[in-house]
């Protein structure tokens, strides 16, 4: 079982995918494994053996597609001057993602943020973080979440 971190990482590329390429969620995961499946037995002779599901990504992936239009309602409105279709496709991905973990998995949120912005340095850019910092902290005080992130800011 890998890691949460790591089921994140994985959840972020196949939403990415998911958005340029208007997949369903459940195709977008079947390709990923397809790929991971590939990539990783290309030069053994097991080709019969498929990689171990990743629970904890599928549900990220497939929860955060099932409620992208509200998810999206709840980002624009806390993302001044910012409508998603002109957003960075990762930056877009990193917000539904935080947002649905936020509002349905019950992790706190100091640790869904401060993964959001782990995913925007590696996979956006610095000047990324701050803005999904601040969409997240507004998001978290429209849910009614305590301020539990030192990261976050107001």
């Amino acid at each position: 079982m890998p890691s949460r971190h790591r089921s994140r990482q994985r959840a972020l590329q196949i939403l990415f995918q998911w958005d340029l390429r208007k997949l369903s969620a459940w195709d977008a995961v079947d390709t990923f494994y397809d790929s991971l499946h590939s990539s990783e037995h290309e030069q053994e002779d097991d080709a019969e053996q498929r990689p171990p599901r990743d629970e904890f990504m599928e549900t990220l992936v497939r929860g955060t597609a099932a409620e992208a239009e509200s998810i999206d309602r709840m980002i624009t409105a806390h993302s001044a001057h910012w409508r998603m279709e002109r957003m960075p496709a990762v930056d877009r991905n990193i917000l539904r993602m935080a947002v649905y973990e936020m509002m349905r998995q019950g992790t706190p949120p100091a640790v869904v943020i401060d993964e959001a912005l782990e995913l925007a340095r590696r996979f956006s850019g610095e000047e990324s973080v701050g803005f999904i910092n601040g969409v997240l902290d507004a998001v978290r005080k429209d849910l009614g979440h305590e301020r539990t992130s030192a990261g976050a800011s107001s």
